[in-house]
């Protein structure tokens, strides 16, 4: 099978093709486990994280992904949920123990034994991957394989952050970077809050034309100072210095929500500029985002074919997929890129 794995950590500014495309043999499913025949892999800035080190595979070579949807092509011996020839989708979350304290009261994104699809075992790009039958979803039929991807991770890690928000409907509701969770939110918002208004920042204007296409009722850069001061800020950015800005734009007892699975360093002395009166005080709070569970994945794709979300997608073939990382990196992003089989 046709793979792009990653083989070592390196900086994307330096190296413009982190993964190689090499031929390796197709996996035998064992136990519980569905061999999936991969259509199409969503592209994360998680994977920019794995390959510049931030989050590192544990064992390399590594083949990234972990936004998959394909098909049944064969079941392990004690497969019994699926049949050959079923649609599905696997997300971030390949494993957990299933027994400890997280686990058992649902949050087993929590869960010490946390497994990732594509940093800890491999991945969605390729031809074909292995999984347990009880970390894979049912893809709805509304969906075709490139709108589906994008969904289980950006969608549902953006479901889980929005909900983490506590958002009310009629509160204003702001939005930091808008890639491709950030605009899956905001038609995610506008249907379960629709008396919310939207403020987005973004530092591409193109980025800022879309969201106000999408319906924000403001956009402007991500060091802008909103008109309104707002209840709740998803910021989804690698960067730390909109967490600053974020935290002037919240009012009292606002909540900002961190959606990222680690922030670089580049900036990280913007910190030492934060003024616990204008950022801090009146109790406003901070809640970071850590990975997803099952439960958020079925119940945002399922949410998503209800209210007919439809993410814009932009498609790479297999071979390509080193252009959509640069990309991203480079910010280059309406909506969210797809690596299609």
């Amino acid at each position: 099978m046709q793979t792009m794995i990653l083989e070592k950590i390196c900086s994307l500014k330096e190296t413009k093709t982190p993964l190689r495309l090499m031929e390796m043999t197709p996996p035998l499913p064992m136990g519980d486990d569905l061999l999936i025949k991969i259509s199409a892999c969503g592209v994360c800035h998680t994977e920019l994280d794995e390959i510049e080190g931030r989050t590192p595979p544990p064992i390399l070579p590594m083949i990234p992904g972990h936004q998959v949807v394909g098909q049944v092509y064969g079941l392990g011996p004690e497969a019994h949920s699926y049949k050959l020839g079923d649609r599905v989708g696997v997300a971030w979350i390949f494993s957990a123990c299933g027994a400890c304290r997280y686990c058992q009261e649902g949050y087993e994104n929590l869960c010490e034994d946390f497994q990732a699809t594509g940093r800890d075992a491999h991945g969605g790009y390729a031809e074909f991957m292995t999984v347990s039958d009880r970390f894979v979803y049912r893809i709805p039929n509304s969906f075709t394989n490139t709108e589906a991807a994008p969904l289980l991770c950006a969608g549902a890690i953006g479901y889980r952050s929005l909900h983490l928000t506590g958002l009310v409907n009629g509160q204003r509701l702001g939005l930091t970077g808008f890639g491709a969770s950030a605009h899956l939110v905001m038609k995610l918002a506008a249907h379960l809050y629709p008396d919310t208004d939207i403020y987005v920042f973004a530092r591409s204007e193109n980025e800022q034309v879309f969201a106000r296409e999408l319906g924000a009722v403001w956009a402007g850069d991500t060091q802008d100072t909103a008109p309104v001061k707002l209840d709740a800020i998803i910021d989804t950015t690698p960067a730390w210095k909109p967490v600053v800005e974020a935290l002037y734009n919240l009012c009292a007892g606002g909540r900002l929500v961190i959606n990222a699975i680690r922030k670089e360093r580049s900036d990280q002395d913007t910190l030492l500029k934060m003024d616990y009166p204008s950022h801090l005080w009146l109790e406003k709070e901070i809640k970071s985002v850590a990975n997803v569970t099952r439960q958020d994945v079925k119940a945002f794709l399922t949410l998503a074919a209800d209210i007919h979300i439809r993410p814009e997608v932009q498609e790479f073939a297999l071979p390509d997929a080193n252009q959509a990382l640069v990309e991203l990196k480079e910010g280059k992003i309406r909506g969210a890129k797809v690596v299609v089989m």
